[in-house]
């Protein structure tokens, strides 16, 4: 579908507006993943697939395409240079592999677009598959700096005093850059879990011109902040001053929290922004 920048608000509230006035996004991979027989015990998690079975993650995208998601999830999240060199890998492959799983998640697209041009169903449903052909994006994930690391840091937001905004930056930078020019919809920075790391997102969005839009999913254990404690009204304002936040919204937090942080998320008054949680 693309977004430009210029227009990335009016095109999403179109494609919002296409979609019934809400969208469907896609669920766990890593579940999906392992019902598929895949073997994610690994510090690069889902991630793996992108190594072993590229396949498998097709698979599953194409999976939720069917079962009626509107946006699909690439299998980015914990996929990092630095996890690839740590196995091994140089650089460049790392980032081929970032590529790749952008391209993975277009290819579904592709494949479902003309699985739903075979079938030409004007009720658009076979065999409890739904295929309609409809606007669908592909957001390229980006996890937190906590999921790299594969200590659960990602649900504390604890990275220690030495872990600074530069740090964060520059541990993201060239990923976030790979990702963008691969040529997903949007980035979808995921389980932020600190204002700190919603922060280093958000200048890196500006000083390397990234030229697609973002949401900002954050987490919370207690309803009120995000898991490190820091206000979610305070994570929700920096994404609102950040141009390219198109969405915030909520990820890996108890159903039960979820309307009580989209109230407070409310109170940042974003004229601009659309909201999400999954």
């Amino acid at each position: 579908m693309g977004f430009g920048i210029g227009n990335s608000s009016s095109a999403m509230t179109d494609f919002l507006r296409q979609s019934g006035g809400y969208a469907v996004i896609d669920g766990g991979l890593a579940t999906e993943l392992e019902r598929h027989g895949a073997d994610l015990n690994d510090p690069l998690w889902s991630a793996k697939c992108l190594i072993s079975s590229p396949h498998l993650i097709k698979t599953v995208h194409l999976d939720y395409l069917e079962a009626g998601a509107d946006i699909i999830i690439t299998a980015s999240y914990q996929a990092t240079i630095q996890g690839f060199e740590s196995k091994g890998m140089s650089r460049d492959e790392g980032e081929a592999l970032l590529k790749r799983s952008v391209e993975i998640a277009c290819e579904a697209r592709d494949t479902y677009y003309e699985r739903c041009a075979e079938h030409h169903l004007s009720e658009g449903i076979k065999n409890d598959k739904i295929l309609k052909k409809r606007p669908i994006l592909v957001a390229a994930s980006v996890g937190s700096y906590g999921a790299y690391l594969a200590d659960g840091s990602e649900y504390d937001g604890n990275y220690g005093d030495a872990v600074t905004l530069s740090t964060l930056k520059e541990f993201h930078r060239r990923r976030v850059q790979v990702l963008a020019e691969a040529g997903p919809d949007l980035i979808a920075f995921e389980t932020i879990p600190n204002k700190l790391e919603a922060q280093a997102f958000a200048e890196l969005l500006e000083e390397d011109g990234i030229n697609i839009p973002a949401w900002f999913a954050f987490n919370s254990k207690d309803g009120v902040n995000v898991v490190s404690g820091d206000s979610v009204i305070e994570c929700a304002s920096i994404a609102e001053s950040c141009e390219k936040a198109i969405a915030v919204g909520i990820n890996c937090t108890p159903p039960r929290f979820i309307r009580g942080l989209i109230l407070s998320i409310q109170k940042v008054h974003f004229l601009s922004c659309n909201y999400f949680i999954f």
